[in-house]
């Protein structure tokens, strides 16, 4: 009995030192990853549709189609580890390539769309490879 009661002390004497590093527990477990929290990420511009490179207008179009995409990475998820867009959870961002004339690869322009595949109205352009966002507006 005083073998389980010392573990027991171990794991509570754990637990706050925990919660003395890291926060109170029940706060963050209560965390909402679909919902955006707050952000440090720097305030983002907006450009116009009309706005765009025509590529990245063909991309739109692509998006809202569902493909077919010219590039293998095309619709995959983006991590959003630079933390310039709005949290979310993980797989709710998806990235696209807009294709860069004259380049012999990807290029660095890229639209980033949230939520559901197909849906436009939550995207990014990045003509710098992620260093920054504008969010696309009609």
């Amino acid at each position: 009995m005083a073998r389980r009661w010392q573990r027991i002390k171990g794991v509570l004497i754990g637990a706050v030192a925990l919660c003395a590093f890291y926060g109170a527990v029940p706060h963050a477990l209560a965390r909402n990853y679909t919902a955006p929290a707050r952000t440090n990420a720097p305030a983002q511009g907006t450009v116009a549709v009309a706005q765009l490179p025509r590529e990245a207008v063909n991309t739109l179009n692509l998006i809202a189609a569902g493909g077919p995409y010219p590039y293998e990475k095309d619709g995959v998820v983006f991590g959003n580890r630079e933390r310039l867009l709005p949290p979310y959870r993980r797989g709710y961002y998806h990235e696209y390539t807009v294709p860069t004339p004259r380049s012999r690869n990807r290029g660095a322009r890229r639209i980033v769309c949230g939520g559901p595949l197909k849906r436009t109205d939550n995207c990014y352009y990045s003509d710098d490879h992620y260093t920054s966002f504008n969010r696309i507006v009609e």
